[in-house]
Formats: C-alpha cells, sequence, structure tokens
C-alpha cells in the first residue's frame, strides 16, 4: 500500500503558473479530461471515510486510460499534509468499463466529478492544475514532503495558501464568494459552457 501526501491551492493565473512551472523545469504530463466516478454500497464506506473510484483519463491526443482506487480514511501528517493510504491498479477503458465490475459486486456510483488536467512533474512531485465545470482552478501538489516544499516554492504561490483540506471546503468557500453554486461535474452544469471553455 501507497500512503500519498498531498496539498491544495487556488490558482488565480493558470498561465502564470504554467510559466512558472516551466522555468523551474517541470516536465508536462497527462493533458486532458479526467473523470472520476465515487462507488458504493448503502453508503458503507462513506461511513468509513473511505474512497472507491473509477478514474478514467481522455488525453488531448491518444487512447483513454482507466484505473482503479481505494484510500483509506483522510488523516493529517505530522507535517501538516493531508494523508491517505491508497491502492491503485490500472484497469482497461471501454468497452470494458471496469465501473462494470464494481457494480456487479453491488457497488453503484454516488458521486461523479469532471475536470480539465494538466500534470506537471518536478523533482519528485506531481502537480496537477485542475479546471472545474464551474469552480475556482486548483493546483495539488503530491510527493515526498521535501519535493512537496520545492514544488509549492516553485509555483511562486503564497505557502499559506496550501491547505490539506478536502475539495468540498474549497467548494463552500467558492459558493458565497462567487454567488452560485459550484459545478463539479459536466452534468450539474445543466447545459452551460464550462469553466475551461474559456482557455
Amino acid at each position: 500500500m501507497a500512503e500519498e501526501l498531498e496539498l491544495k491551492a487556488v490558482v488565480a493565473d493558470p498561465a502564470a503558473l504554467r510559466s512558472r512551472l516551466t522555468a523551474a523545469g517541470a516536465t508536462p504530463g497527462f493533458h486532458g479530461l479526467m473523470t472520476d466516478h465515487r462507488y458504493d454500497r448503502e453508503g458503507a464506506l462513506t461511513a468509513r471515510d473511505e474512497v472507491l473510484r473509477v478514474r478514467n483519463y481522455r488525453p488531448v491526443a491518444g487512447p483513454a486510460t482507466a484505473e482503479i482506487a481505494w484510500k483509506g480514511p483522510a488523516t493529517r501528517s505530522p507535517e501538516g499534509y493531508k494523508r491517505r493510504t491508497e491502492l491503485t491498479c490500472d484497469a482497461r477503458p471501454a468497452p470494458d468499463e471496469p465501473g462494470a465490475l464494481l457494480e456487479a459486486l453491488g457497488y453503484r456510483v454516488v458521486h461523479t466529478i469532471d475536470r480539465k488536467v494538466e500534470v506537471w512533474l518536478l523533482a519528485g512531485a506531481t502537480l496537477r492544475i485542475e479546471w472545474y465545470p464551474r469552480m475556482d482552478v486548483l493546483l495539488e501538489v503530491e510527493g515526498a514532503p521535501a519535493a512537496i516544499e520545492a514544488a509549492v516554492s516553485a509555483t511562486g504561490l503564497p505557502r499559506e495558501s496550501f491547505t490539506a483540506e478536502a475539495l468540498i471546503d474549497f467548494v463552500r468557500r467558492y459558493e458565497p464568494r462567487a454567488g452560485r453554486t459550484a459545478a463539479l461535474s459536466l452534468r450539474e452544469l445543466g447545459g452551460d459552457q464550462p469553466a475551461w471553455g474559456a482557455e
């Protein structure tokens, strides 16, 4: 089992962030649409703060891929990072949809998140810029503590803007400030253009 450590921050200027990462020597990785389907069975996993997820990657160019992941309860590391135990494995995407296997076991989709992402790799850290259908742009940084701190420094964003909070905490701050509900899935937009359409 792997241990995942991460921080998140709001990004006001993604283009400037991209320039700073390039200047710091970061290597671009996946670029495209990432869709998470979270599964549960009668709320059992949610009650234990566990996540069972199928993640689909649809790159700007190239074939789609998928992975199945399980995550244990979220905690905080001594350094203040969000920490979860995680198991992942690659899965074959449609037409052999990995979600069909979970549904055959009695699990059902309880939550979907769509986002356009850019992944960057820098000195042992993975940075992912995330555009949601309607919400702030976020940056997630994963890695070992020293790699996270070096990557955070390279972003040029204030260190205090990075937090171990969950996505729902960012949603709760966005909605009163924006005066409208956030949309984490394309279905929630009701036909409106996603925020990344302006990119």
